[in-house]
């Protein structure tokens, strides 16, 4: 998919930006943390909880399985909103289409003057494969999930030189379920920045982020209002200016769950903070059980806080409830498949006259 972000300057900056307002004290008791690590991670359970329940969460899980290109296709779009809007609806064809007809034979269109409006069946998105198939269930679907596009543009030369964006609201069932925004800018002289968010019709709100430079930005958050329920943000820096890995060398990486703070350093020290404020007293350990250019609490890194006290808490156990669910939503937002995908067929088929 896309990638888009925003940029920063330099790894200085950020860690000003990041660490600016942390304070040190001689910090609170162990019990005073352990309450405060406690309550931060079970105010994330809920919110996952209930994030869950929203039926827009069923498409995050869609992955790109049937939702691929033909490998080794070159080719060059200009494609605004202005050339595909309209209001597309599904229609299933009995017919024994292969993977690659154009999608747009499967829908009728009708004007709009400003918009781009996808109505379709949702049983058919969760399983895009089907998508150009027709099986004997599909006359009894109706088209219940709806996609508003309300700003696109994708204008793309190759793989790393495109703009793209897909700002759009999901509907199920005729109900708001969230709105979807994705950015991405990728060029050969400026690198790549990418956003993507998904806002939930009941108020929380899953964030990507990816910036690229010679200090590399991403992170990943799931907030409600103002605020921050969860964030993982990693900086890492290139060896060498000429690098072309996404990833370079870690340098921070910074863990947040609501008023609990954890930092790893490049000199692999860490600390813990609550509320900005430093808590020398805690010991905090960090174990990659599985590497990975992009660490997370969702792919195998574990923390361990040792309190003062001795007593030992690891954040997997916290949210054990929840890493499941926290990883489809970073999968999701990482490469987002689901809606923008159809969206984008339709837009191609059009552009190309299929």
């Amino acid at each position: 998919m896309k990638k888009t972000a925003f940029k920063l300057a330099s790894i200085s900056l950020l860690i000003v930006l990041v660490m600016g307002c942390s304070k040190s004290d001689p910090g609170v008791s162990s019990t005073v943390l352990k309450d405060a690590i406690s309550s931060s991670a079970q105010n994330l359970n809920n919110a996952v909880t209930e994030i869950t329940t929203n039926q827009a969460f069923q498409l995050l899980s869609i992955s790109s399985s049937g939702m691929t290109y033909k490998s080794g296709t070159v080719y060059t779009t200009n494609i605004p909103l202005s050339l595909i809007k309209g209001v597309y609806d599904y229609k299933a064809l009995k017919t024994t289409a292969s993977q690659n007809d154009p999608l747009i034979r499967f829908f009728t269109q009708s004007a709009d003057p400003s918009k781009m409006v996808i109505n379709m069946p949702l049983a058919k998105l969760k399983d895009p494969r089907n998508l150009r198939v027709y099986l004997k269930a599909d006359s009894a679907l109706t088209n219940n999930f709806s996609m508003t596009v309300s700003n696109y543009y994708n204008n793309y030369n190759n793989y790393s030189d495109y703009d793209y964006v897909n700002v759009a609201d999901i509907s199920i069932d005729k109900v708001k379920a969230g709105s979807l925004n994705i950015k991405s800018l990728v060029s050969p002289t400026t690198g790549t920045q990418y956003v993507s968010s998904f806002a939930f019709s009941n108020g929380y709100t899953a964030k990507y982020a990816y910036a690229s430079g010679d200090t590399t930005v991403s992170s990943f958050a799931i907030v409600k209002a103002n605020t921050t329920l969860y964030e993982e943000k990693l900086l890492t820096v290139k060896a060498v200016k000429t690098d072309n890995e996404k990833f370079g060398r870690e340098h921070t990486y910074i863990l947040t769950i609501g008023d609990v703070k954890l930092v790893r350093n490049s000199d692999h020290t860490s600390q813990v903070y609550l509320k900005n404020v430093l808590q020398p007293k805690a010991v905090v350990a960090m174990v990659d059980v599985v590497p990975t250019t992009e660490p997370s609490i969702c792919h195998k890194r574990e923390i361990q806080i040792t309190f003062e006290d001795g007593t030992v808490a690891t954040i997997s156990s916290l949210i054990s409830k929840s890493i499941t669910d926290i990883t489809t939503l970073f999968t999701s937002l990482h490469d987002v498949y689901f809606a923008a995908y159809v969206a984008d067929w339709i837009g191609y088929d059009i552009y190309y006259k299929r």
